[in-house]
């Protein structure tokens, strides 16, 4: 079982996002969102926490793919749903179970329908292809909210997500939906989950608590799988970066969250100086004050990037610099 522990650098949202300058946004659910949900040691450890309270119920090798996607028909036409993450967990050859993963980064009214949906699909295609004898296994799916700004505020079963009369509720089936807040788990909660969940959860509680962000150096074994995720999941998009897409070229890969920001904000501030410097000149060049462009040369050359930067935006520092150099 991999420790945690939290010491090396402590952020703000707003610096976070501030800091990690290269940003892509992701649109919708791009499958970013699924990948490390879908590794099978991921979705076991989840699942594991989440409904058996981190017993090993499950293993990561009783496992296998399912088809997220299902296909119905409706007005005359075949149309299609698809879950993030769905797995057969099956031991002995025996299918138990078709557990699914829904992922939410805001409350949906209408969750239970769809979550209905979603199950009934499963239980069609199984039906489809059911032996003599045999009976259905079952399906569960696990909604997964993300948010941090406050509870979950929509229905959790059918019944409160449609208008029903008082005489109908005992003939209506309901179907309530397995909610887990991630951002509210407590803290005994998420030191059970073992994969790199628990970076994600803790990720998602931090927010919830302060606001803040103190890096974990866990090492992880999925680190971009976890960037995009909480890329996906947190909505203000501050961890796609092309920082370690660089580095794995180099086979410099980040291994845990405190050496990934410590890298981004390394890389941040360097093309600050670079800016810094090149703005400099620039403002010397339209001021008429070739001697800036000559002291930052200078600068540069023996390496003093730092008094370069500060040059560009210290008149006083920049005239001690050039009598240093003998340019005044």
């Amino acid at each position: 079982m991999k420790t945690a522990s939290f010491c090396i650098m402590k952020l703000t949202a707003e610096q976070v996002k501030r800091r990690s300058g290269t940003v892509k946004r992701l649109g919708g659910k791009d499958i970013a969102e699924k990948t490390l949900e879908a590794y099978n040691e991921v979705f076991a450890d989840i699942v594991n926490v989440l409904l058996f309270d981190g017993e090993r119920m499950i293993r990561p090798e009783d496992l296998e793919e399912q088809t997220p996607r299902s296909i119905y028909k409706a007005d005359g036409k075949l149309r299609e749903i698809e879950r993030d993450v769905a797995k057969k967990w099956i031991r002995n050859n025996i299918r138990i179970a078709c557990i699914g993963l829904e992922n939410q980064t805001e409350t949906d009214r209408y969750m239970p329908l769809r979550v209905m949906g979603y199950d009934a699909a499963d239980y069609r295609n199984q039906l489809r292809n059911l032996k003599k004898g045999k009976k259905p296994a079952a399906v569960v799916t696990l909604v997964l909210y993300f948010g941090y700004q406050g509870h979950w505020n929509a229905p959790t079963s059918l019944i409160e997500a449609m208008e029903v009369p008082e005489v109908l509720k005992p003939y209506v089936t309901d179907v309530k939906i397995n909610l887990f807040e991630i951002a509210y788990l407590s803290r005994e909660t998420v030191d059970k989950f073992e994969s790199d969940f628990r970076v994600v959860a803790d990720y998602f509680v931090q927010m919830r608590e302060t606001g803040n962000y103190e890096a974990s150096t866990q090492e992880l074994d999925h680190i971009q799988a976890v960037l995009h995720l909480l890329n996906i999941m947190d909505q203000d998009h501050r961890f796609e970066t092309a920082l370690n897409a660089e580095q794995r070229e180099r086979g410099e890969e980040a291994k845990t969250m405190s050496e990934w920001l410590t890298r981004v904000i390394s890389e941040n501030e360097e093309k600050g100086v670079k800016q810094g410097i090149e703005q400099g000149v620039k403002q010397g060049v339209e001021q008429g004050e070739n001697r800036l462009g000559s002291l930052i040369t200078k600068l540069k050359e023996v390496g003093r990037t730092d008094d370069a930067f500060r040059a560009a935006a210290d008149p006083d520092y920049r005239k001690k610099l050039y009598k240093e150099f003998k340019l005044a």
